[in-house]
């Protein structure tokens, strides 16, 4: 399997957008951000911060890179480095699943 700090290197963390658009955020800018914020426990050192704590934290427990993310980070902080992924084909909605399990309310005064 490898060093699992390795592949923090070279992995992505993915995001669907309410467009339906995929993203791609790297995890070690994620890890970056995450670093910059515990230096000060680390002697303001942003490297150590991340080789001691954050990378090890990410690489036990990818909830850890998408809790960070999600409560710690904005679009406008990773909008710079996110990359679209291309779709080879597009989706086409499951209409099957969209009526079984897809939000749906009572309209009762609706008119025909």
């Amino acid at each position: 399997m490898g060093n699992p700090l390795e592949n923090i290197e070279r992995a992505l963390l993915e995001v669907e957008m309410p467009d339906g658009k995929l993203w791609c955020v790297p995890v070690m800018f994620i890890a970056r951000h995450r670093a910059e914020a515990y230096k000060k426990e680390f002697g303001n050192d942003v490297e150590r911060a991340l080789s001691e704590d954050t990378l090890p934290l990410f690489a036990a427990d990818r909830f850890e890179v998408q809790d960070w993310a999600a409560n710690n980070m904005n679009w406008s902080d990773v909008e710079s480095v996110a990359e679209e992924i291309e779709m080879i084909e597009p989706q086409k909605p499951d209409y099957e699943e969209g009526w079984a399990n897809g939000t749906k309310k009572f309209l009762w005064n609706a008119e025909a």
